[in-house]
């Protein structure tokens, strides 16, 4: 962050909240998460192969007549706020958290052309050496500096943030390509799309992922010792199991997004929206379902979050943002989402696990419960989990899209976190008339664009983020009463 703006950035991030606060919010302290440039994640122009690893000797690459290295000249800005644990104070009594990255820099790319003529969805990943990672976020003098990287690794070394290859549970069968869209061939089994981080109570840690769904403990330097995914039926392949099958039917990257500990050690998984059970299910689903794992006894429950259904105008467009416990009952949650008029929406609720019944083995009229209404649920005797609001993040002048990390400071303060995607969007240069979009294009692998199967000039290029969405947000907020003991 630039010198002379720092001032006037310091000033906008501790204001307060507006006079009209709501769910008693006293006060808001706004921060940008700065990051250190030497902590910037490089884009190379490499082919990966999973086997032999990268060219660590191959420098930033100057495609696109140098765009890039315009647009990011010191590389990418990690891209934290995925995940978000209060991690305590440090000896000068400064607040600090722990704060996790995704899957790495990737953008939103064209339907990819196989050579048999089938397609597939694709995704851009200009840094595919990038690996999964947290940092520790300091408070300090009106500003939030990001310090000490862990990377998340296996016995093997550095993990993956690139999709699982196909023909297993989790993966989303999205062709990877790099930034001139040109494929490269994916065989690594140890991807993941972290998206939570939770202490595990023993100095280490628990991270969730979207793509498996996957729950993963961590030791403390960020070894993976245990990772769970959906139990493989007969016939289905997997890279773990110990949870429930019905969860691999999450809708592609919308998996594990939120995870919470509570003091009895159990830990829960919130699936980020609404499940699509044989690809039919995504916009009838009345509820999200949250997995209740012991890791002592290795048993599951699951348990059904009802989101605000009538606020969207498909009930896929519900998501969840993270979770965090308040005891062995109550969990904080973050719901948003596109309302009907497509309009942000970013609210916390409270919600408590009591009487909730569980969803294990349960079905209705021989289907996943899905398939059924809210008034059939309600008649079979199948009890969702009460919520509770408590803050509307866009009252108190939150403008992010996405927020993605929650986490409890103390009985009286809530901490919020955005997700920046690495600073990165994706702009279509040349479009065809009134095709502005990625989607609007197809690509066969020899790096050009067609547009109804035609060649076009339009091209691709990464294009560097502006205003609250170039940084990660992290959000304190104040509340008058102690809602949080």
């Amino acid at each position: 962050m630039k010198k002379h703006n720092r001032a006037w950035i310091c000033a906008l991030l501790i204001s307060t909240a507006a006079s009209t606060a709501i769910a008693g919010v006293t006060e808001v302290e706004r921060y940008a998460i700065e990051v250190p440039t030497a902590y910037y994640v490089s884009y190379r122009n490499v082919s990966y192969n999973s086997n032999v690893g990268y060219n660590s000797n191959v420098g930033y690459n100057s495609s696109y007549n140098g765009n890039i290295a315009r647009q990011f000249p010191q590389g990418f800005v990690p891209g934290l706020g995925s995940g978000l644990m209060f991690a305590g104070k440090n000896r000068a009594g400064e607040l600090q958290f722990l704060v996790l990255t995704d899957r790495g820099p990737n953008g939103k790319s064209p339907k990819f052309i196989h050579t048999d003529g089938s397609r597939s969805s694709s995704k851009i990943f200009p840094a595919p050496h990038f690996t999964p990672q947290w940092m520790t976020v300091t408070l300090s003098h009106g500003t939030a500096i990001a310090s000490s990287l862990v990377r998340i690794h296996d016995k093997d070394g550095p993990i993956s943030g690139l999709p699982l290859a196909s023909g297993v549970i989790g993966s989303t069968n999205e062709v990877a390509l790099d930034d001139q869209l040109k494929p490269f061939t994916v065989t690594a089994s140890n991807g993941l799309d972290t998206e939570g981080l939770v202490s595990d109570g023993n100095g280490g840690y628990w991270v969730c992922d979207e793509y498996g769904p996957f729950i993963t403990q961590l030791d403390s330097s960020g070894k993976i010792i245990a990772k769970y995914g959906p139990q493989p039926l007969a016939g289905e392949q997997s890279i773990a199991g110990g949870l429930p099958n019905i969860i691999k039917w999450r809708q592609p990257n919308r998996g594990f997004e939120g995870i919470a500990r509570t003091p009895n050690g159990k830990i829960y998984a919130a699936v980020q929206s609404t499940l699509n059970v044989d690809g039919k299910t995504r916009n009838r689903a009345q509820f999200i379902r949250i997995v209740e794992f012991d890791p002592a006894t290795k048993q599951t429950r699951m348990l059904a979050y009802p989101h605000d259904a009538s606020a969207y105008k498909k009930n896929k467009d519900a998501k969840v943002g993270d979770l965090v416990a308040l005891n062995n009952h109550e969990l904080l949650i973050i719901e948003q989402g596109k309302d009907k008029d497509k309009q942000m929406r970013n609210r916390v609720y409270r919600i408590n696990l009591a009487n909730a019944s569980d969803l294990s083995n349960r079905q209705l009229d021989g289907k996943a419960l899905e398939y059924a209404s809210r008034a059939a649920l309600e008649n079979a005797g199948i009890r969702m989990l009460s919520k509770t609001l408590v803050v509307d993040l866009r009252q108190h002048g939150w403008t992010a899209q996405k927020a993605e990390g929650l986490a409890v400071v103390d009985e009286r303060t809530l901490a919020v976190a955005s997700d920046n995607d690495f600073g990165m969007g994706v702009n279509v240069i040349n479009p065809v008339s009134g095709k502005k979009k990625a989607k609007h294009y197809t690509t066969a692998g020899d790096g050009t664009l067609q547009y109804k199967g035609q060649p076009v000039d339009s091209q691709l290029v990464l294009k560097a983020l502006n205003g609250t969405d170039a940084h990660s947000q992290l959000w304190l907020l104040h509340f008058a009463q102690a809602p949080f003991r």
